[in-house]
């Protein structure tokens, strides 16, 4: 029974006393065996080849050889092991060089015991997975960061403003959660990397961010992309700004590209979140986009932003239709019209939200999306209905229907009907 097979615990740890203590912590699970324990980098590495282990505790600071160069060597060694850190060293620079290393978790020492036996058990059926995917590669329209892609990839929609204030971050976090289904999955991307805010929209907290991801840019594989992102209750994933500003120069333009052409390998849609500055990061993600959600409000001040970015839009020779005007906060009692905005600046408005101040700030405050409110609120229209329209966009096309129109054409010789 598979149900019956234990979680192969190593422990690496140059302490004896800390050794037997965390083994004394799983030795009651019936569901978890301690294999081996080491004293040692090198001794790890040795153990870890010898008992093939799903989980490996690992400590940083030990003689000959630390934590960080043996969990390089095992990771490469023994691909099925997921090492999960336990060090007394619990600074964000010791985060990042783990999970740069190779690591999938992080624990301060002494470790709780619930912690530390959840953390065991997360880690083993990601074990398991991995070990399956060696096996058995799973086919190529699977995704093992939680659904089903359908055909093609997915999509990349970033939902920009050059102008701040205007509501970026929560048409992204209700446009994610009025996207997300059983079929379509979707993963939030805050790339505003100094001042992101979709964790705080969302009432979410996480040990990783994008900061984690764009370190292995170059070797994004599923379990370590799905041990990054944080899970919201609507299913959603997301994948955290940085914690700190400074943490944003850790991030190159390249960097940042190559893990939203990683994600959308996994998800239906990639929604982005930018910062209103226009820098090297944000062009690059303009340009891995097939949508840009451009938000204005109906004021003077932001619709001059919206028309110096579509020229600019212009001079970067995007497709017409990569860009879509969106009007956020509209009132109808009055104010500058949808249609007044055409003629001004010369585009198409793609879409409205109506204004509700009280519906939105209750949403942002309590860290719950409108989108999950009663759909009478004008919000929460304007949203869904921008949903459908990306959904309608990128529906395959059905060939049906130009197929019946060519045997309808009249008889003209010519293979296609003129227009």
């Amino acid at each position: 029974m598979a149900g019956s097979i234990k979680i192969r615990v190593l422990i690496v740890d140059d302490m004896a006393e800390t050794r037997e203590n965390m083994r004394k912590l799983l030795q009651f699970e019936p569901d978890i065996e301690v294999v081996g324990m080491a004293r040692n980098g090198v001794e790890g590495i040795q153990l870890a080849k010898e008992t093939k282990p799903n989980v490996v505790l690992m400590d940083i600071n030990m003689p000959d050889m630390d934590g960080l160069q043996a969990t390089e060597t095992i990771v490469k060694e023994v691909p099925i092991a997921q090492i999960m850190i336990v060090s007394v060293q619990s600074d964000t620079d010791y985060f990042r060089r783990a999970v740069l290393a190779g690591a999938r978790d992080f624990l301060s020492k002494p470790p709780d015991a619930g912690e530390l036996i959840n953390a065991v058990r997360r880690l083993g059926e990601m074990s398991r997975q991995r070990e399956e995917t060696l096996v058995a590669p799973p086919p190529p329209t699977a995704t093992a960061a939680g659904g089903h892609r359908g055909a093609g990839e997915g999509k990349i929609i970033t939902v920009y403003s050059p102008k701040g204030g205007v509501g970026c971050s929560t048409i992204v976090t209700n446009l994610a959660v009025a996207l997300q289904s059983d079929d379509s999955k979707v993963v939030i991307v805050d790339a505003n990397l100094q001042f992101g805010d979709v964790g705080v929209f969302l009432n979410l907290q996480g040990k990783y961010s994008l900061i984690s991801l764009v370190e292995r840019a170059d070797e994004m594989d599923a379990d370590f992309v799905q041990s990054v992102l944080v899970a919201h209750a609507s299913g959603v994933k997301v994948l955290l700004a940085p914690p700190t500003p400074e943490d944003a120069e850790l991030a190159t333009a390249p960097q940042v590209k190559k893990v939203l052409e990683g994600l959308r390998q996994y998800f239906a849609y990639v929604i982005v979140d930018t910062s209103s500055v226009l820098r090297e990061v944000e062009l690059s993600v303009f340009d891995a986009s097939d949508r840009i959600l451009l938000i204005a409000t109906p004021d003077i001040p932001s619709l001059k932003n919206v028309k110096i970015f579509f020229d600019l839009v212009e001079k970067l020779e995007y497709p017409k239709e990569k860009t879509i005007l969106i009007l956020n906060r509209v009132d109808r009692r009055g104010g500058i019209s949808a249609a007044s905005v055409e003629e001004t600046i010369k585009h198409s408005v793609g879409g409205q939200i109506l204004i509700d101040d009280k519906t939105v700030l209750a949403s942002i405050n309590s860290g719950v999306p409108f989108v999950t409110g009663p759909r009478s609120l004008p919000p929460v229209q304007g949203v869904l209905e921008l949903a459908q329209k990306i959904r309608e966009e990128f529906a395959p096309k059905e060939p049906a229907a130009a197929d019946d129109k060519k045997k309808r054409a009249p008889k003209t010789g010519l293979l296609f009907e003129r227009k």
